[in-house]
């Protein structure tokens, strides 16, 4: 049976890399050979789980393993709640223009909708419903008195039951689960935390990734890797300096390559995403 290849999370997630599938799916092709086999590849910041999706499905002999330190898998089995959601509060604003602000007396019935809800809340689908583009909801409490944006989804979102399908799920600190394979020389590491200096109001985890913690983590990285930025970060003035300056620890890290791409949050904001990457000898 073909397996479908998923080319975006099927629920919205900030930062799911979906523009670097096509150069990640390169990587994997041209440094580990054939179906995977004897390699392991490890999304240690799993995120929407999308790296780790399309790595099994290219490299199905891989041991492939997915960090679900956000929580993902939880949303995937509470579509059907959401899908529910998203039914109650069409009914609230099928009268209002779409892409505008919705005034203030219809907003107190859509946060009664929500505060009523018996089901499960994904807070991820509902600020993509009810927020101006690029906005992120860091609570619920928030989301019931902040001004809300009508662009809800007009469809429900598809089961994804094989989603996860072939991959080993851990929900871990990278503290712990990154020393259990980094002395294997073919574990390919798979990174993409909340760097330092991002915006990291977009994350419910905000206070858990601080410079200590970068630095904690570039001590263990070693090739093979793909490590995830943008400009936001510190990333790459940090890998910069390392090399240049002969930091401990360089000689792991020169040679690395760049592979960049523009991203648009909404008419006003862009930014530059990276991809950075050494396979050392591999």
């Amino acid at each position: 049976m073909t397996l479908k290849t998923y080319t975006q999370a099927p629920l919205p997630f900030t930062g799911q890399k979906r523009r670097f599938l096509k150069p990640f799916k390169a990587l994997l092709n041209d440094h580990i050979p054939d179906d995977g086999t004897g390699w392991i590849i490890l999304d240690a910041f799993g995120g929407s789980g999308l790296l780790a999706h399309v790595a099994k499905r290219c490299k199905p002999a891989a041991r492939v393993i997915y960090n679900d330190y956000d929580g993902y898998t939880r949303r995937l089995i509470h579509i059907n709640d959401t899908n529910r959601l998203r039914h109650i509060i069409d009914r609230l604003t099928q009268h209002l223009p779409r892409n505008k602000p919705i005034p203030p007396d219809e907003r107190e019935r859509i946060r009664q909708a929500i505060r009523d809800f018996d089901g499960y809340r994904d807070l991820d689908c509902l600020g993509s419903w009810l927020l101006f583009s690029g906005k992120q909801v860091p609570d619920l409490d928030w989301l019931l008195r902040t001004d809300l944006y009508h662009s809800l989804r007009q469809s429900d979102y598809p089961r994804a039951d094989d989603y996860l399908q072939g991959l080993e799920m851990t929900c871990e600190s990278y503290t712990t689960l990154l020393p259990q394979y980094i002395d294997n020389p073919r574990c390919l590491l798979v990174l993409d935390p909340p760097y330092v200096c991002t915006m990291q109001g977009a994350y419910r985890k905000s206070e858990y990734f601080g410079m200590v913690e970068f630095l904690r983590l570039m001590s263990m990285v070693r090739p093979p890797f793909v490590f995830f930025s943008s400009t936001r970060s510190e990333l790459p003035g940090y890998l910069e300096f390392v090399v240049s300056e002969r930091v401990a620890g360089w000689e792991r890290l020169i040679g690395y390559q760049t592979i960049t791409a523009n991203v648009s949050l909404n008419k006003g904001a862009t930014y530059e995403d990276n991809l950075v990457y050494h396979f050392g000898g591999f």
